[in-house]
């Protein structure tokens, strides 16, 4: 979801939503009892200047008329409780961090190179390195050697986020094939974004954006070329629900995460989508994760979901929030 938000002007969106919100609890156990957390979806960012406050879970996504000026998001804009803020300025990454540490939260943490190493070397017990094939300019790519040497030398452990769906593209598009390759010889899983972008407003914010592309089903030839392919579907493949399904009930090495998805639509419909997952027996390939960006509360709030799902078991609540990333991401036992 991040993809959308960097590259184009969907970033303006999260300086004007004030949204109505289904108040969830949002308090945690603190202090160092608490059961540990992996989030698979975090991103690399730093400062981003003019965001202002935010309310999770929007209640409807409203219509526009292109006659008028536009707004880039399709949230409707009500005052809501709970609302998240924007850290101070030059405070994010502490910030973030320090709620990692309250939390017991590791994450895999997704950028360039360089911006994921800030994050290391802020907290090195604490971030697993993801880094992608998809370049800082719109349409370019890292070279592939280059990217080799990121995986088997520097220390990454996850190729992502993979927003070629932004770009119009389909992640089974041979174009791209060479860099999966590299990801099936090193045994290194990739996070492909699916589904959910652009939230009402696509052809305004984001032209090159393809819903259609999203569509989990679209992996099925990536995977029949790399049978060895660890994928994580970001997003959940949101709201293609029976696509979803119909992926991880033919490939039991997909799994998915529910980042951006659980705080980004109402609650009613997140948590439909989850126990849709669940009750399909899927509740050992469900992960865990936030889409982090700009509000640092965002992690705690996505964590009380799960926490307040009363159609999980405790068992299942534990693996959605750290057994199953363990296992995909080849962690220490089970917690």
């Amino acid at each position: 979801m991040l993809l959308g938000i960097a590259k184009s002007g969907f970033r303006i969106m999260c300086a004007a939503v004030l949204m109505s919100a289904s108040v969830v609890a949002v308090g945690q156990n603190t202090g160092t009892d608490v059961p540990p957390v992996i989030d698979v979806h975090v991103h690399a960012m730093d400062d981003v200047p003019g965001i202002g406050p935010m309310c999770p879970n929007t209640s409807k996504f409203i219509a526009s008329d292109p006659r008028t000026k536009e707004a880039p998001f399709g949230w409707v804009q009500e005052e809501c409780t709970p609302k998240l803020y924007p850290a101070a300025k030059g405070e994010y990454i502490k910030d973030v961090l320090a709620e990692m540490e309250r939390l017991n939260v590791t994450a895999v943490v997704f950028g360039d190179p360089k911006s994921v190493q800030k994050w290391i070397e802020a907290a090195p017990k604490r971030v697993i390195p993801g880094t992608s094939f998809l370049g800082m300019q719109p349409g370019s790519r890292v070279p592939l050697d280059e990217l080799r040497k990121d995986f088997a030398q520097d220390g990454f452990k996850v190729m992502g986020e993979i927003g070629l769906q932004y770009e119009g593209i389909s992640p089974s598009d041979p174009s791209v094939d060479k860099y999966f390759a590299l990801a099936e010889e090193l045994d290194i899983p990739v996070a492909i974004h699916m589904g959910t972008g652009g939230s009402g407003r696509a052809n305004i914010t984001t032209p090159k954006f393809r819903g259609s592309m999203g569509d989990p089903l679209l992996l099925e030839e990536l995977l029949a070329r790399h049978p060895k392919l660890r994928v994580q579907v970001m997003h959940a493949g949101y709201p293609m629900i029976d696509n979803m399904l119909t992926l991880l009930q033919a490939n039991s090495h997909v799994y998915v995460d529910v980042a951006g998805l659980i705080w980004s639509y109402p609650l009613k419909e997140v948590n439909r989508y989850i126990e849709r997952l669940v009750d399909a027996g899927f509740e050992d390939r469900v992960m865990f994760g936030t889409d982090q960006l700009i509000w640092p509360g965002l992690m705690a709030y996505s964590i009380s979901i799960i926490q307040n799902a009363d159609y999980l078991t405790p068992e299942q609540k534990r693996d959605i929030l750290y057994n199953n990333a363990a296992r995909f991401l080849r962690l220490d036992t089970a917690m």
